[in-house]
């Protein structure tokens, strides 16, 4: 190389490494002032805490919050993705409401199972987690004033319904609906093995489902193994050589298992739904799409249900979820479950309830709340 190269080189170097200082220092300068514009976003919410305190509003606000995500998700440019503004959002929300007071919330543990990743996307960090055994826990826990919210799980777009929740709305028709989480399910195979030394794959029952057919064709060797959650398959993939786990990404970062093959559920818009539930559901936000929740029983006779349902549709309202589920009366009766938009307190609702109840022999608002869009995990 000769000397005038060198020098060059040197000289670029020398540009290269001003040009990073400045840039760096403008991130400097852009963060101290972002820091600013959050302790003052966070001051005002404060305010907004004291007021509903004096009123004796409750502090999580779901349609607002979603009202919020919507505004700034729908003003994003870029270059952050959707999903990291998102986040951003959801803890500076979470951060917020701490700031009045730090709420307790009950999910279907353990950590990085599903229904955790739900109560983060709703929630976010800044609250005390309460995990549990199982989804009848979350009820009681919420009932008992044990813990101020829970999150279950309620439909998957692959296999439907949840079964024990709809089991706790029938017995404990007293907890509504306040709010829901929608979450796009991605399961991926990790091992810390190679995939031919897989001999057992761990994972919940709804998982293994999903991936049914992958499963089948890449590793037909293995043993399907079923265990209470995806995130318990995890721990047991991570002491047990030759075992893997399907999970998510956040359950293989905990346990420290390589990601072999990722996004492997059968159904490419695979997306399970959540319930957030309390004693109380979300008042009506005008300017927020709503939903409103509804668990009734029809008299045992021909044409009953269809005459109950005759009534969305000669008051136009769009349904957007039904289950049926048995009433465990002795005899072959079902409860069934709707949901549809709008919310209980506006007149279309309220008439369509009062004309829903007359075909009923049993009608139970299981809650109104803001619609929320499904978000990544």
């Amino acid at each position: 190389m000769s000397r005038r190269s060198s020098e060059d080189g040197s000289a670029a170097t020398t540009r290269s490494a001003a040009q990073l200082r400045s840039l760096r220092s403008q991130i400097d300068k852009l963060d101290l002032q972002i820091l600013k514009l959050i302790n003052s976003r966070a001051a005002v919410a404060l305010k907004i805490g004291q007021m509903k305190n004096n009123h004796g509003a409750e502090i999580f606000s779901p349609a607002r919050e979603e009202e919020v995500l919507r505004n700034v998700l729908a003003a994003n440019k870029g270059p952050l993705s959707e999903q990291a503004v998102r986040a951003v959002f959801r803890e500076l929300i979470s951060g917020s409401r701490a700031l009045q007071r730090t709420l307790r919330v009950a999910y279907l543990g353990p950590e990085y199972s599903f229904s955790h990743l739900a109560a983060l996307e709703r929630f976010g960090q800044s609250v005390e987690y309460v995990r549990v055994a199982n989804i009848a826990t979350v009820f009681e826990d919420v009932d008992r004033n044990q813990a101020d919210y829970g999150v279950v799980p309620l439909e998957n777009s692959t296999d439907g319904r949840v079964v024990d929740t709809l089991e706790m709305f029938v017995r404990m028709p007293q907890i509504k609906i306040c709010a829901e989480v929608r979450l796009r399910i991605h399961y991926h195979l990790m091992a810390n093995c190679p995939q031919n030394e897989i001999r057992r794959v761990y994972s919940k029952t709804q998982a293994l489902s999903q991936c049914r057919n992958w499963l089948a064709k890449n590793v037909p060797q293995a043993q399907l193994v079923e265990v209470a959650s995806t995130a318990t398959a995890a721990e047991l993939a991570q002491r047990e050589p030759g075992g893997a786990a399907v999970a998510s990404r956040q359950a293989a970062t905990r346990y420290g298992l390589r990601i072999l093959f990722s996004n492997i559920e059968d159904y490419p818009y695979n997306e399970t739904r959540f319930a957030v539930i309390s004693p109380q559901s979300s008042p009506h936000e005008s300017d927020t799409p709503e939903k409103t929740a509804v668990m009734f029983q029809v008299p045992h006779r021909p044409g009953a249900l269809v005459d109950a349902l005759n009534v969305f549709k000669q008051n136009k309202v769009n349904l957007t979820w039904i289950e049926s589920f048995p009433a465990r009366s002795g005899r072959q009766e079902y409860v069934f479950f709707v949901d549809f938009e709008g919310h209980q307190e506006e007149p279309k609702i309220r008439r369509t309830l009062e004309a829903l109840k007359e075909h009923c022999e049993r009608m139970v608002i299981l809650g109104s709340f803001p619609t929320a869009e499904p978000a990544e995990t």
